[in-house]
This record gives structure tokens, sequence and C-alpha cells, in this order.
């Protein structure tokens, strides 16, 4: 199982799945991100926190929890 945490810079990936529940995963959801959306990668902070990548034609930030929920392939 991979999530987009591992991802690395430059690669493109296909959401799978979300884990977490309630109102984390409204959020996510809220922001573009369910299953079979396409997530572009563009930058990782050298801490690995946050993780920049466009969704759906726009620019989004995640912490590193956030992106620890969010299965792809």
């Amino acid at each position: 199982m991979h999530t987009l945490k591992d991802i690395k810079c430059g690669d493109t990936v296909s959401v799978v799945k979300l884990h977490g529940e309630g109102a984390i995963k409204r959020r996510i959801m809220d922001m573009g991100i369910t299953k079979g959306t396409d997530i572009f990668v563009r930058k990782v902070a050298p801490l690995g926190d946050p993780v920049e990548v466009n969704v759906r034609g726009y620019e989004l930030s995640l912490r590193k929890a956030d992106a620890e929920m969010i299965e792809v392939r």
C-alpha cells in the first residue's frame, strides 16, 4: 500500500482509497480528493511537510498527516 506521503516529486498518481473518519475524511473530500482522482506531486518540503500537489486544476498543500490518509497507486 502506497500513500501520497511516499510519492516522489514529479510523479502523478491516482487515488485508490481515503482512510480516516468523520471530519478529517470529509475535509479531504471537500478539497477535491476523491477515489479515482489524479494527483500530480509538484513539491515536497525538505522535511516532508507540507506536500504541494495539483488536483483538478488547482494547487493544494497537504500536511504529512493528511497525505498519509490518501492511498494511491
